[in-house]
């Protein structure tokens, strides 16, 4: 296998017509890391994937994989290789021509081919389905398949564009973990595409959060949940809620935050001007119950809606000027208390659990 790489994304950008579709992006992503570029539709995690494979062209900026600038080199010379997330199989060949294909296409005689190709296969525990064609296999069976045929061609960096978004929630689970062993074994780059926050969580080293064609936040996974940068990050991640408003006043102890039409909250921050837009956040999973509320640290709200979830029950709740609250309460705390719809409920949270989020410093008109 290839030596690892690393990826160095110099300011690059994607128009297409009058969309920009990557704006400015820079990222350096170390040798043998597991990487996903995680966000929503549309907002150029696969544009910047299909860039880094030479499948689109960049507008302005670079590409360096290691020592080499690949910006304007065909995506058979980047050292790279690229899983499709259709998988992109020849349904008339066996699963040992579909893994030999591209040493055939390199001219590699018969022979040679398919005993590399047999080994690959053996990799991923398919040596027994060598003969069968794609249609005979299962969805995982068909994505170890995909994933033989881009290692084949022993590249430095493997891409993958949302590869487990065709498999059932269980299959994901089991190819989750499979994935995250092949990397580990293999010691080299994957970048993964995805829009999912639990599949980024499980798999990556690093996770690049992107919206509107630019980077909110570039870190390792326990960072993005403990610490999310900005408030669509916050948002986007599930795990927080943001409280938006203007900041009321501002001293070495912290800010006053002031919701329109309601409360006031207190974080321990930097200064900020008075007047200023501001945005905090809790996560779901620190708030309490039923405690009595510290100024500044809690609010009552009207109980909308209950989920029971098993181990933890989430409830959406309205008051102090916000329109969507969540709280994640564990099961045991949840039946003590036991609120009922439409019920006012006291909910607090310690200072410490209080995040004061940056804000993106531009964005496209």
């Amino acid at each position: 296998m290839s030596k690892a790489a690393d990826i160095d994304i110099a300011s690059i950008t994607k128009i297409y017509g009058t969309t920009t579709a990557v704006d400015a992006v820079s990222l350096k992503i170390r040798a043998g890391t597991y990487c996903c570029l995680l966000g929503p539709s549309g907002c150029g995690k696969t544009s910047t994937l299909r860039m880094i494979a030479g499948h689109e062209t960049v507008s302005s900026g670079d590409i360096l994989l290691g020592t080499t600038m690949v910006t304007d080199l065909p995506p058979a010379r980047r050292g790279t290789a690229m899983m499709f997330q259709s998988y992109a199989l020849f349904p008339h060949l066996d699963l040992v021509d579909n893994v030999a294909f591209s040493l055939k296409m390199k001219g590699m005689g018969r022979e040679e081919r398919r005993a590399k190709a047999l080994e690959m296969l053996t990799l991923m525990q398919l040596e027994p389905y060598a003969t069968r064609r794609p249609a005979q296999l299962s969805g995982g069976q068909q994505q170890r398949v995909a994933l033989a045929r881009a290692l084949i061609t022993d590249p430095a960096v493997l891409l993958l564009d949302e590869p487990l978004s065709a498999l059932d929630p269980f299959l994901k689970v089991r190819m989750r973990a499979e994935l995250k062993k092949l990397q580990t074994s293999l010691g080299i780059t994957f970048v993964h595409v995805t829009h999912s926050q639990e599949e980024a969580m499980a798999l990556a080293d690093l996770i690049v959060v992107m919206n509107e064609g630019r980077i909110e936040q570039a870190a390792p996974p326990r960072t993005v949940f403990e610490q999310p940068a900005t408030a669509f990050v916050a948002r986007f991640m599930g795990d927080h809620n943001v409280i938006s408003g203007r900041v009321l006043a501002s001293d070495a102890s912290g800010q006053t935050i002031e919701v329109p039409n309601g409360g006031r909250f207190h974080a321990n921050g930097p200064a900020a001007d008075t007047g200023a837009p501001a945005d905090i956040a809790v996560r779901t999973d620190r708030i309490r119950l039923g405690d009595p509320i510290a100024e500044g640290y809690g609010f009552q709200g009207i109980v909308g809606n209950i989920e029971y979830l098993g181990a933890t029950v989430r409830l959406s709740i309205t008051g102090a000027g916000l329109d969507e609250f969540t709280v994640v309460a564990r099961d045991t705390d949840f039946f003590t208390r036991q609120p009922k719809i439409g019920e006012a409920v006291p909910l607090s949270w310690d200072p410490g659990d209080v995040i004061v989020l940056g804000r993106p410093q531009h964005r496209n008109p």
